[in-house]
């Protein structure tokens, strides 16, 4: 039995009050929906479907390439009459899952337990106990088996006391529910198709409706406005920290971190607090991460320091760096072995080979700098003339003294001195010391470079 997979994911979201539609609201740097898509990839459905309808293409648009169907649900007309708009194209021998585009943080593992729940032609849906289960529809149950849902403003005292609630999530055969979709009413006050009416009627036809019950709220809560929004972000953040914490990486304090995106950490890897991790991200063995900082889709060597206030994104490194405070690396840095880079320097589309350092208030871009170089305070490489950029070599064991501008393109030649406060725009030879105290000169007529192609 082959499986389908609709998710629901047409609704306004109107208490969000932003022009995104909800199941595009960020959680973690990444759209709800895509949280629902993972689950659906990792359960191996064959046929996956998303329902949507506010903010029209915008939602496809934003998945495409993710290999699922799109319905469109041009009316938002109730839960069952949006499972209605996805089954014309679903198998009838499938079993059908229903989930949430606004339902994130439930786990496969709760999910592959429904499923596992619902033998052929049977019913399962998924429950929750609540502490305050007020304005839900209550399960009632005879035995292990459900026998209806009634909701708040239908319950009976006795009704009013059970805790266990209905999710919405489900899982029965497709035939079945085609046939029962077909039968919903929308009779009520709401003038809506509602999917939980389905339970009633696979009851009435005898068909065993099994409850399977979710460990926590957490894990089924819809996120309907921005605190909701931002509960869930704290509850994703926190189930993030303890995976990592079982695997080791020390933290100065769990609830003081943001992950948003996939954050892999070797051996004796310590982050103190309000350190923000975004896309991909991985840490060697014995990587210190200070307080304060930003470090977006770069990988840092075993035994690497990041000291506070640091903004590192697209960087590598190799082994034993010690970054910042207040540094920052742009795209394309690249640091090999026992590199300093020290407190309000940035390095852009740059290599720094073994052992140089760049300790102070420094700006390195499109620069290739060899071993052992030594590039002292308020060093700054002129890469760009007003329309192209250019390169700076900086040869092996090279000391640039403080205060010098290096006009691109320039070479420093291998173990070259240069004199502090210089301006070099001509090669540097190696062993030489260079320096440059001319006066200051106008060049009358000068024009402009014109830009000659990307850089």
């Amino acid at each position: 039995m082959g499986l389908s997979i609709i998710i629901l994911a047409a609704g306004q979201g109107t208490r969000m009050r932003s022009d995104l539609p909800k199941v595009l609201q960020p959680l973690a740097g990444r759209p709800l929906l895509g949280y629902v898509l993972d689950s659906a990839r990792e359960l191996g459905a064959d046929d996956v479907c998303v329902v949507y309808g506010h903010g029209g293409d915008e939602v496809p648009a934003r998945f495409s390439g993710a290999g699922v169907r799109w319905t469109l649900q041009a009316e938002q007309l109730g839960t069952g009459h949006a499972v209605q708009q996805a089954m014309p194209e679903t198998p009838d021998d499938n079993q059908v899952l229903v989930l949430f585009g606004d339902v994130p943080l439930l786990t496969v593992s709760t999910l592959r337990k429904l499923l596992d729940a619902t033998p052929k032609n049977e019913f399962a849906v998924l429950t929750v106990d609540m502490d305050d289960p007020s304005g839900y529809g209550r399960i009632v149950r005879d035995g292990d088996k459900v026998i209806g849902i009634v909701e708040q403003k239908d319950a009976s005292e006795a009704e009013k006391a059970i805790s266990e609630i209905n999710t919405g999530v489900m899982a029965c055969p497709a035939g079945k529910l085609k046939r029962w979709l077909n039968r919903l009413s929308n009779d009520n006050a709401q003038g809506e198709y509602y999917l939980t009416d389905t339970i009633a009627m696979a009851v009435a036809d005898r068909v065993t409706v099994h409850g399977i019950k979710a460990s926590n709220w957490t894990e089924v809560m819809g996120i309907n406005d921005k605190k909701q929004l931002a509960e869930a972000e704290r509850a994703l953040q926190a189930r993030l920290v303890d995976e990592l914490m079982a695997n080791g990486v020390g933290f100065a304090d769990p609830t003081r971190v943001d992950i948003r995106g996939d954050l892999v950490c070797g051996k004796d890897v310590f982050i103190d607090v309000n350190a923000v991790f975004e896309g991909d991200v991985a840490l060697g063995d014995g990587t210190r991460i200070e307080s304060n900082n930003l470090i977006r889709d770069s990988k840092l060597g075993a035994g690497t320091v990041v000291h506070s206030n640091c903004h590192i994104e697209g960087a590598t490194t190799g082994e034993n760096c010690e970054i910042g405070p207040f540094a920052r690396m742009r795209p394309g840095a690249e640091l090999a072995n026992n590199v300093k880079v020290g407190n309000f320097v940035e390095i852009k589309k740059s290599t720094v080979a073994d052992g140089s350092k760049i300790n102070h208030l420094t700006y390195i871009g499109d620069t290739e700098i060899g071993t052992g170089v030594n590039v002292g305070a308020g060093t700054i490489t002129c890469n760009y003339d007003g329309a192209n950029k250019h390169k700076t070599t900086i040869g092996d064991n090279a000391f640039i003294g403080s205060g010098v501008n290096l006009v691109a393109p320039v070479e420093i030649g291998r173990d070259a001195t240069i004199g502090a406060g210089s301006t070099i725009t001509r090669h540097a030879p190696e062993g030489e010391l260079t320096l440059e105290r001319s006066k200051q000169t106008t060049i009358r007529g000068w024009k402009k470079p014109t830009k000659s192609g990307a850089s």
